[in-house]
């Protein structure tokens, strides 16, 4: 008998869609009856790995030059995600939005995850780029954020100066190329069924019970396969 249901997730921290995903899931687990038996298992994407920011980069030209098309098309794209994010009650500030590279991001999220803080750390990270305009590579802002969550200084330091957790990262990422990823976010539950995209809530919730009642899971005591949805690839967001 299996005391935890595992959903991995691989994303991206500038996904978008990655971070209303985040929202969706977590709306659906309030909504299963079994959430405290459902364990998250974050995992590293990256949209690009090999992106250096300069500091003319912004979200319209990215996307412009992206898909080939002129800018008005990407202030459309952008107007779309940031209503697409209300309906989950985040808000977007494209505008502020700074370009950069998520490895130390990701690095960063290993070493929070390592302590079962990393679904603390990724909602920080999200926020920090998508709402607050904050650079997710500049290593005070991702030491700040990582005392937030609660690691310790000397730990963030040790890995924020080195290469540590870099395998990792790149582990990560090879195996979302071994079961066939083309985005993020991308969901594997049980490592049975996988979901691509930040589906609706009901697709979540209908996957968890599907799994649930194929699985050999017993709930944890209290006191009391879709694809199509919105994502982001190497190629930029859908």
């Amino acid at each position: 008998m299996k005391n935890k249901l595992k959903i991995q997730i691989w994303s991206d921290i500038m996904c978008p869609f990655c971070y209303i995903g985040k929202r969706r899931i977590e709306e659906s687990l309030e909504k299963f009856e079994h959430k405290n038996s459902v364990e998250i298992e974050w995992k590293s994407f990256q949209l690009d790995a090999g992106f250096v920011a300069s500091d003319d980069d912004n979200m319209v030209d990215h996307l412009a030059n992206k898909y080939r098309k002129d800018t008005v098309w990407a202030h459309g794209m952008l107007d779309d995600m940031t209503q697409n994010a209300k309906n989950s009650g985040l808000d977007f500030n494209f505008e502020k939005a700074v370009m950069a590279n998520s490895l130390n991001a990701h690095r960063l999220l290993h070493l929070a995850k390592k302590y079962s803080l990393a679904n603390d750390l990724e909602e920080l990270l999200f926020k920090a780029y998508l709402t607050d305009g904050l650079n997710i590579n500049n290593l005070a802002t991702l030491k700040d954020l990582g005392l937030k969550v609660g690691l310790e200084s000397q730990e963030i330091d040790e890995v924020l100066h080195s290469d540590t957790y870099a395998k990792e990262v790149a582990a990560d990422i090879l195996e979302a190329q071994a079961i066939g990823v083309q985005g993020v976010p991308f969901y594997v539950f049980d490592n049975k069924y996988s979901v691509s995209g930040a589906q609706h809530v009901d697709t979540f919730i209908s996957t968890l019970e599907k799994v649930w009642h194929e699985g050999n899971f017993v709930s944890k005591p209290t006191l009391l396969n879709n694809t199509g949805g919105a994502s982001c690839g190497i190629d930029g967001c859908d």
